[in-house]
């Protein structure tokens, strides 16, 4: 593999490093949720995530190549020619002009011609090096697409309005209080669905720790998790089905915008 660990981290023109583990990366990860109104419900799935520099992906062996595979098709409206160049439209359509340094994106890659990333994540730096947002891009299991622009504070700490449809349990109602630290040796990510009546019904939890993003670490990732996109898509439904099962109304889906319309 010509681009893993090997590779440093961007270097902005002051001489500040943003990346604080070498990228590309792995993470070896855990998924939680846990959902306690109106009933008492939880998953937990393993799965692997790769960090990589928007300005720099990897560059895989041919042989390699079907385990990870980075499209701009699968983000944002689906368009652009480069992620950064989707990142960079939905940002600009947002009033940010400064995110012009180094952004780091946690996601899973197409794996053997799927991939599924419920939650992607950009935290977006200037020339310095200086945090400037982060973007939260949501997928849905209906093949719709929404980002959240978040300014978080010094502990990756912000809270947004939810104004997309995820679950079919849920209504496009509250907000979301997330937890988003830059990812170093462990990846701890944290996002908590809040009502308007003070409860807190679903949290969310990504916990996983940092692998070399070499040869011998994507091997070991994709044996030990085969059609890892694919088993969350399917585990996902899954779930679905016992809460339904459980006695749980699904929730009317608002017609959503096109995928162009979330810029």
């Amino acid at each position: 593999m010509t681009a893993a660990a090997a590779v440093p981290p961007a270097v902005p023109p002051d001489g500040a490093t943003v990346a604080r583990v070498p990228v590309p990366a792995l993470y070896t990860s855990e998924v939680a949720h846990t959902r306690v109104q109106p009933v008492r419900h939880s998953l937990r799935r393993r799965t692997y995530l790769w960090l990589v520099d928007l300005d720099d992906l990897p560059r895989l062996p041919r042989l390699l190549r079907p385990l990870a595979r980075f499209d701009a098709r699968d983000h944002f409206g689906g368009q652009a020619p480069t992620l950064r160049a989707g990142l960079d439209a939905y940002l600009a359509a947002h009033g940010v002009r400064n995110a012009d340094g180094q952004v780091l994106m946690l996601a899973h890659a197409r794996v053997l011609g799927h991939v599924f990333n419920p939650l992607t994540l950009y935290w977006c730096h200037d020339r310095a090096g200086r945090p400037v947002c982060v973007v939260a891009e949501v997928h849905n299991t209906y093949g719709g697409r929404h980002c959240y622009l978040l300014r978080p504070d010094a502990d990756g700490r912000a809270d947004v309005a939810k104004d997309f449809y995820v679950s079919p349990f849920f209504d496009v109602e509250g907000s979301y209080r997330m937890r988003l630290p830059l990812p170093a040796e462990r990846l701890d990510l944290t996002v908590q669905l809040r009502h308007d009546d003070g409860s807190r019904p679903l949290t969310a939890t990504v916990r996983g720790r940092h692998r070399a993003a070499d040869t011998r670490g994507l091997l070991t990732a994709a044996i030990r998790h085969p059609w890892s996109t694919a088993a969350v898509s399917a585990g996902i439904r899954w779930h679905g089905i016992r809460l339904y099962l459980k006695g749980l109304p699904v929730r009317p889906r608002p017609v959503s915008p096109t995928r162009e319309g979330m810029l």
